[in-house]
């Protein structure tokens, strides 16, 4: 198993527990080096929160625990491709590296609508992975999307 695919894994285990009361199952985890800085799920169903998306949870956590909103030399790893509003934090937060597994062809702000993460007119430019643990990541969210159009 790469570096890459094991902090992907523990992603995946966030995502499953965001399923677990509702939310669509998305986790991240925020790492430097070898360390977990944070891990965070999706908690908008359960925080009435439209800001609390898995990354955002993360960043946030991350940037309190280091005591500085500066993340430079880390990474984060997200099952899916982050929005606009996570990219972007993500770009503001200065990560080194974005790591994700499933394609987002809704709202994907790291290649797929937009590419915020490596746009050359902002400051800072993350380095972006795609399509880590690809099908692992994507089958949560396909279930969970079909359950709700069949309930």
């Amino acid at each position: 198993m790469t570096h890459d695919e094991r902090f992907m894994r523990r992603a995946l285990d966030e995502a499953h527990a965001a399923a677990g009361h509702g939310d669509v199952p998305i986790g991240a985890v925020l790492v430097h080096g070898d360390d977990v800085l944070a891990s965070a799920h999706n908690t908008v169903v359960l925080s009435h929160d439209v800001t609390a998306h898995a990354e955002m949870n993360a960043l946030r956590a991350a940037a309190v625990k280091l005591g500085t909103p500066m993340l430079e030399g880390c990474a984060l790893y997200v099952t899916i491709e982050p929005c606009a509003m996570c990219a972007m934090a993500a770009v503001w937060y200065r990560i080194d590296r974005l790591v994700f597994g499933a394609w987002n062809p809704k709202a994907g702000a790291a290649g797929t609508l937009y590419n915020v993460a490596e746009d050359p007119r902002l400051n800072h430019r993350i380095e972006v992975v795609r399509g880590v643990l690809f099908d692992e990541c994507a089958e949560p969210l396909s279930g969970f999307f079909e359950d709700l159009r069949t309930s």
